[in-house]
């Protein structure tokens, strides 16, 4: 597609610029980017990526906006809590740029969709708070010859590479070896400073723009790690693995350190909650913000000391996501064999999003 009157207008800051001038815009404007996470990293991607004139974004995400997302998800008011991020984002961001095409997929990236997904897209963007999507993605990107824009954070620091680049180092050449999500907490646990995504994310979007305009040292066997707090940037400089080699999809359950364990969800829960004995694993800050009341246990202290619920029955553990929990539930299954003792699906998410 050429550039029009209104883009040249629209874009001209862009245009004026040697190093991207017309033919650079238009670049940008037949690009197709997808994104995944619409979250704390994918709306500052998005929103960078709209402005700029990328033609076509895509958008995967099956979660809902919450109240507690508008800390640092930038891209939705109160107005949206309830709302599929994907359609959220949709609505936001055409407003910003009415010319974008976006296309939205309101489920989460799994073995069975991610090749055809990313057979559409020119660039991925890797915006998700999970492990087992960040390694599917890189093997999919691996497998369709994409370049994946990585982006992660914790607390205050975050990561940012560009994966399988021209056939460079992939995500697996810095970590080979999963670690199980229920061993790394979420920003629901343990928090995150809310502008720290916005620069990790904007350091994404800067790359895809690299990229497609084929300007600069694309951030390919380097891994920039950003600390907010220091104001520090560190470059850490990695080789591809050429001993690795990705050959199919497969999906990744890096929960399986922790067994399967009973669950039971909140509506079954409040049809019975009489005869349940309810426990908060959370932390205060957590509990102050939302509750469902229970005893108040963090996960380290009933670790630590278990026997304080030696005299309980009917035992149910919450969280905010359903992981510590049940982390939780093990533990005690193991000292009390034969209590009965269930882990509330989902966590807090799940009946915010039950109750609303």
């Amino acid at each position: 597609m050429m550039l029009t009157i209104k883009d040249k207008k629209r874009y001209s800051r862009h245009i004026l610029l040697d190093e991207v001038g017309e033919l650079g815009q238009q670049k940008l404007k037949n690009a197709h980017v997808l994104v995944i996470g619409c979250g704390g990293l994918g709306c500052p991607v998005l929103q960078y990526l709209a402005a700029a004139g990328i033609g076509q974004l895509g958008i995967i995400d099956d979660d809902r906006v919450d109240v507690s997302n508008l800390q640092r998800q930038i891209l939705f008011t109160e107005n949206h809590a309830g709302a599929l991020k994907v359609e959220a984002a949709k609505e936001v961001l055409t407003r910003l740029n009415s010319q974008l095409k976006i296309e939205t997929y309101p489920t989460r990236l799994s073995a069975d969709n991610a090749l055809d997904l990313f057979a559409k897209y020119d660039v991925i963007v890797e915006g998700s708070d999970s492990f087992s999507t960040k390694y599917l993605a890189n093997d999919a990107a691996v497998l369709t010859n994409k370049p994946l824009v990585f982006g992660s954070i914790f607390k205050f620091e975050g990561q940012v590479s560009v994966f399988n680049y021209k056939n460079g180092p992939t995500y697996r050449c810095v970590y080979p070896e999963p670690v199980s999500e229920a061993e790394m907490p979420t920003c629901s646990e343990v928090g995150v400073l809310g502008i720290l995504p916005g620069i990790i994310g904007m350091f994404q979007a800067n790359e895809v723009l690299k990229i497609i305009l084929d300007l600069g040292n694309v951030l390919s066997g380097k891994l920039l790690i950003y600390n907010s707090l220091e104001a520090s940037q560190i470059l850490l400089p990695f080789a591809k693995n050429e001993a690795i080699k990705i050959s199919e999809l497969i999906e990744l359950d890096l929960s399986c350190t922790i067994p399967s364990i009973p669950e039971i969800d909140y509506s079954a829960y409040a049809e019975a909650k009489e005869i349940y004995f309810l426990v908060d694993v959370r932390e205060q800050e957590e509990r102050e913000h939302f509750s469902l009341g229970g005893l108040h246990i963090p996960l380290k202290e009933l670790l630590a000391n278990p026997q304080v619920l030696a005299a309980q029955e009917n035992l149910v553990l919450y969280c905010a996501s359903g992981k510590r929990s049940a982390v939780g539930v093990k533990a005690l299954i193991e000292h009390f064999p034969l209590k009965k003792i269930v882990n509330l699906k989902g966590g807090v998410s799940a009946v915010i999003f039950t109750e609303s």
